[in-house]
């Protein structure tokens, strides 16, 4: 097995998943690897599945920006430089897949909230992501409760 070059970061900003993000790096680190982030955000209408009968181009430019500021936070506290933080508006795992292949990546490193029932049913990200990618993925299991607090 050849070593890995460069590690992709699938971000979601969920509070519980520091775990991924410290695994990411600690691993990037261990292997002289590059280090890049991508967090997607699906657009409101996809999100929300349509229900709304409003125009929702505020909601969508609010947590775009927020979603912006947040990976500018998680690039300063993880050392990934500007140009390896990647944000993109689609289908989630369709574009970590996308940029995974145009980045060159060798791994993703993405977290797993170990749904249960019905969310089982329905797939998750990570669940996706795994199973159509045409690299290496590292799901690092995200828990709801960290043992530290």
């Amino acid at each position: 097995m050849s070593q890995y070059q460069h590690l992709l970061l699938a971000a979601d900003f969920a509070p519980e998943s520091a775990p991924v993000e410290q695994r990411a790096r600690a691993l990037a680190d261990a292997l002289g690897a590059k280090l890049s982030a991508v967090h997607v955000q699906e657009p409101v209408a996809i999100a929300y599945g349509g229900e709304f009968p409003m125009d929702l181009t505020d909601l969508h430019h609010e947590l775009e920006k927020r979603a912006k500021e947040q990976l500018q936070q998680l690039g300063e506290r993880l050392n990934i430089p500007a140009t390896q933080r990647h944000f993109v508006i689609g289908i989630t795992e369709k574009e970590i897949l996308n940029l995974a292949q145009e980045e060159k990546a060798d791994l993703l490193v993405v977290g797993s909230h170990g749904r249960h029932g019905l969310a089982l049913l329905l797939g998750s990200t990570a669940n996706d992501v795994l199973h159509h990618a045409s690299m290496d993925v590292l799901a690092v299991k995200v828990s709801k409760q960290d043992p530290a607090d």
